[in-house]
């Protein structure tokens, strides 16, 4: 480790920690990660949630980045007191939110439209009716859905009112958070700065934006002429592990030891957290319970085909940082848009619970869901399925279903709809499970580890970190500047928590699992029937 125990090196002062900034979908937040990749500090502020007609969703992009500033700055204040200096600093971010912003101002033009929104599905229906989709799945590995960035930005340029000026940027959240980091605009006496921020996003996240040919790693002329989006607008793609500029403008004026600290690794959140999770060999499998659930399969350093029902994305590019190893690697994903927004549903929606933390004390109060079963597709559905007029469901109630029967479906319907991508998994590229690890916040849910575990038939494995989206983040500028020193020395210190293995007879979890399948049948294509808008 090049930064190992500074007093080992003789200057008895504490070794240097990397920040994470994790701008997710909920909130954002600022992790202090020590040379150990372990989390030693955290500050947080949530952001608000808009909702300006059915199926819509925004964020206020300058609340976004006022939130980083924020959360970065009291993170390094209080290193800085403990006399601990920040080596570097990692961006992690929710993918597919597109913002719009004059390069020249550092002003948002319009809210952020985020992964979750669904305007754009009359538009991807009239691309794939065209015959556009085989183009869409063979250069980018996505589907056409209005989960994914270009039509978002087509949207503005054509509906939201974003005009196409010189000054305009269509980035990613990860793009924005780095410009500003690294300076914004840069005004300086009604000029433009030398110092001025860095205009570049990594190909983890160009890869989220149906813009990027993921096989040969650059922005597609054809593709932005088919979506409408001026390719002059979209950020430079740099390597997920460099240096991309130092931190600059409002936020090391706010927290001086920031200044000059170097912006150096940028990810995707669902690929930081195959990062953060050490699965840097082929096969090696991830879930994150967050907002939704995303399962990524490590598929090497070859850009594969599409599956039928799963995405082909870009996990990271290491750049020099990878030394004699490939610096790509390509990941398999099955996107599942609502786990832990359920829990929200639950308790904000319905009144169920007062707190998340109500969630699994509830549900292991019954033995199992008395033959309810909750669809959470509030915004259609992602993987195997890709249908954005499915809508949520719950069925199967009687009169003596409980507060606890619908706790318990909302838990098993995070475990049946990640058996969905897995089986989507082995049935396209025969590729089985051998452990699947597992993070983010339901991931302490020890019910949904047993759940999860019982419908895969394969072991569970949780870490003893859960932060793993931020570790990964940080894992990727602290390697471009050499606080740990290659891939090996990272997955040395992942660390196991609980690993749980299946219990449930596979003949049961398998009747569970279709009873499932009869579930979502009945929720999908129902907004497209015009019994709900949006």
């Amino acid at each position: 480790m090049a930064l190992a125990g500074a007093d080992a090196a003789g200057t008895g002062r504490p070794a240097p920690c990397v920040v994470a900034v994790d701008a997710g979908t909920t909130g954002v937040r600022a992790l202090a990660v020590d040379e150990h990749a372990a989390v030693v500090d955290v500050a947080y502020r949530e952001l608000v949630q808009h909702f300006p007609r059915p199926g819509w969703v925004e964020h206020d992009a300058a609340e976004i980045w006022g939130h980083v500033a924020t959360t970065v700055a009291e993170v390094a204040g209080r290193l800085r007191e403990r006399g601990v200096a920040v080596a570097a600093i990692g961006v992690t971010n929710q993918r597919e939110t597109v913002v719009a912003w004059d390069r020249r101002t550092g002003r948002p033009l319009h809210r952020a439209v985020v992964w979750q929104d669904r305007r754009t599905a009359a538009r991807c229906d009239e691309l794939r009716r065209a015959g556009h989709l085989p183009l869409v799945r063979r250069r980018t590995g996505l589907v056409l859905d209005p989960y994914f960035s270009a039509t978002k930005m087509a949207w503005l340029l054509a509906e939201g009112g974003v005009a196409d000026t010189p000054g305009l940027v269509l980035g990613t959240v990860d793009a924005w958070v780095v410009w500003n980091l690294t300076g914004g605009a840069g005004h300086v006496g009604g000029g433009r700065s030398a110092g001025a921020g860095t205009l570049a996003t990594d190909a983890s996240n160009a890869a989220r934006t149906s813009l990027f040919d993921i096989g040969e790693r650059r922005w597609s002329p054809e593709l932005a002429e088919l979506f409408g989006v001026p390719l002059r607008a979209l950020p430079e793609v740099r390597p997920s592990c460099g240096r991309l500029g130092l931190v600059a403008g409002d936020v090391a004026a706010a927290e001086p030891a920031l200044r000059g600290v170097p912006v150096s690794g940028v990810a995707g959140d669902q690929q930081a957290a195959l990062f953060g999770q050490a699965c840097f060999e082929p096969g090696m499998a991830k879930v994150t319970y967050g907002t939704g659930s995303f399962v990524l399969v490590n598929a090497g350093a070859s850009c594969p085909e599409p599956p039928e029902g799963l995405l082909a994305t870009v996990a990271w590019d290491l750049g020099p940082a990878a030394g004699a190893l490939p610096p790509v690697a390509y990941a398999l994903e099955g996107a599942v848009f609502a786990t832990g927004a359920a829990i929200q549903w639950l308790r904000d929606g319905l009144g169920v619970i007062a707190e998340a933390a109500d969630t699994e004390p509830l549900a292991r109060s019954v033995p199992d869901s008395g033959g309810v079963h909750v669809v959470p597709a509030f915004a259609g559905m992602g993987s195997p399925w890709w249908d954005p007029y499915a809508r949520g469901a719950v069925v199967g109630i009687t009169r003596g279903t409980t507060r606890a029967h619908l706790a318990r479906a909302v838990v098993d319907a995070m475990a049946l709809q990640v058996r969905d991508v897995a089986d989507a998994v082995r049935a396209a590229v025969g590729l089985p499970l051998k452990v699947l690890r597992a993070d983010g916040g339901a991931a302490v849910m020890d019910l949904l580890l047993e759940r999860q575990a019982d419908q895969l038939g394969v072991p569970v494995a949780r870490p003893r970190s859960t932060e793993t989206t931020a570790l990964g983040a940080a894992s990727l500028a602290g390697l471009a500047e050499g606080v740990w020193g290659s891939l090996g020395e990272l997955a040395g210190l992942w660390a196991l928590d609980r690993q749980v293995e299946p219990a449930l007879d596979r003949a049961r979890a398998d009747a569970e699992h279709a009873r499932w399948l009869d579930a979502v049948d009945r929720a999908r294509a129902w907004a497209e029937a015009g019994a709900v808008p949006g």
